[in-house]
């Protein structure tokens, strides 16, 4: 469990919140008004690298416990530092929709006969318990053999209390066969009919009297 120590903070006060080593946040739900929190730095940044959007954060601190998850954060644009979170509170025995990241594992052997393989879809989107939000899924590649192999949406295997959102006829990858791209020839120009010289041994047609009428 990924837990996240949060103070409750007045509005207005993001700057003050900033100068004192605290970044600002706000947490609420569907049925959850929102509050301002501030929050540590740098253990804001661990939890950020450790849960990302797709697992569940508990706050600690103000008022009862939230299951939280982390769903926006603010980079500042020059320094690359963390300047506001927004978190969104699970309602208990309720299933969060959600896109979740695939992680591709295993070798194709496709690639290794020289085929390419294209990777349509990066996230799917499921609907999950809370409990069961999965940090990414898991996509074998390994049985990619031939040319015209893929995996579906579908055959992603999913938790238990999942359900798929997203069309499972949807490709996530395939293989392709690798087509190597033909220099285009291009053939020497002709010169002109009007400056080509006229052949050898056939008469100069006479030039056109420029007076005549």
């Amino acid at each position: 469990m990924i837990t996240l120590e949060v103070q409750e903070r007045g509005k207005g006060m993001a700057d003050t919140v900033r100068q004192g080593g605290f970044i600002p946040a706000v947490v609420y739900g569907r049925t959850e008004a929102a509050t301002s929190l501030s929050i540590d730095e740098r253990k804001l940044e661990k939890v950020w690298k450790e849960a990302g959007h797709t697992s569940v954060v508990t706050l600690e601190g103000a008022g009862e416990k939230k299951e939280t998850l982390i769903k926006e954060v603010q980079v500042h644009p020059v320094s690359g530092r963390l300047v506001h979170a927004d978190f969104y509170a699970l309602e208990k025995g309720k299933k969060v929709k959600i896109s979740v990241p695939l992680s591709f594992v295993g070798e194709a052997p496709a690639e290794k006969t020289g085929n390419i393989l294209v990777k349509a879809l990066h996230q799917i989107e499921i609907e999950v318990a809370p409990q069961d939000l999965p940090h990414s899924l898991p996509v074998d590649i390994s049985k990619l053999t031939n040319v015209g192999d893929h995996i579906l949406a579908s055959q992603v295997a999913l938790p238990a209390s999942a359900m798929l959102i997203t069309n499972g006829d949807e490709t996530i990858v395939s293989v392709r066969a690798f087509v190597e791209e033909k220099e285009a020839v291009v053939s020497a120009p002709t010169p002109a009919a009007a400056g080509a010289p006229a052949p050898e041994g056939a008469e100069a047609a006479p030039a056109e009297d420029a007076t005549a009428a």
